[in-house]
């Protein structure tokens, strides 16, 4: 099986290539630079691997959530790619990926993923592990952090990861135990393979057509300046 994973949806900017067992990986956190890095890192892991985009089965993408820039740069690069080499898509949520980082690195088995969404939300998800893989235990969300500690206190051991953690202290109360995943905090497109493995061997790749971001906040409230509605 040979998958190609990119994702761009946060500060970092990554891409990956699962050939059988082996995973080719870049990883580069570039705020403001990821159009300009990340074909390169794709042509590097196909030089170094020996393949070309035709050699593929699949083409992954880091699907969100994410800052809203970042997640179409992804997904445009992602169809780009696909379409150019007829691949079929697979979006892989961010969170997950980042679940997945913390069981890669740490051996976690119940994580708790929190990006901070800015305006005083953050994008929110909880997972454990099954067979190797992390699992939603509720619908992801766009939350007041504040909000989500009130509703949410978990027993039992629980890595966190992600920006949402370091911004805003109320996340830190969601569970009685808890321990920081190891840095990076970000997502990195190494994590999406495994889940985008069990994604295309459950028959759930698409057409380049039928890929689509999530961005969980579905409408932004900007600052009303006159004459803008």
């Amino acid at each position: 099986m040979k998958i190609l994973a990119v994702d761009t949806a946060t500060e970092a900017c990554s891409a990956a290539l699962l050939v059988g067992e082996q995973v080719f990986a870049r990883y580069e956190e570039a705020p403001r630079d990821h159009t300009r890095k990340i074909l390169p890192m794709v042509q590097s892991l196909l030089d170094e691997s020996g393949l070309a985009l035709s050699d593929l089965d699949a083409i992954a993408f880091g699907r969100g959530p994410g800052s809203f820039t970042g997640v179409r740069i992804g997904i445009g690069v992602a169809q780009g790619l696909a379409l150019g080499a007829d691949k079929p898509l697979i979006g892989i949520s961010t969170l997950a990926a980042m679940a997945q980082g913390a069981y890669r690195r740490d051996g976690a088995e119940q994580v708790l993923a929190a990006i901070d969404a800015r305006m005083n939300e953050v994008y929110f998800g909880r997972f454990t592990l099954s067979e190797g893989l992390m699992v939603p235990q509720q619908e992801e969300c766009v939350i007041d952090p504040t909000l989500l500690a009130e509703q949410t206190c978990l027993e039992g051991r629980w890595h966190t990861i992600g920006t949402g953690f370091v911004t805003y202290d109320a996340v830190l109360q969601l569970a009685k135990q808890q321990v920081p995943a190891s840095a990076p905090c970000l997502p990195m497109a190494e994590d999406m393979l495994p889940l985008a493995r069990a994604a295309w061997l459950a028959g759930e790749a698409v057409a380049v057509e039928a890929a689509s971001p999530v961005y969980l906040r579905d409408k932004v409230t900007w600052k009303k300046l006159p004459g803008r509605e």
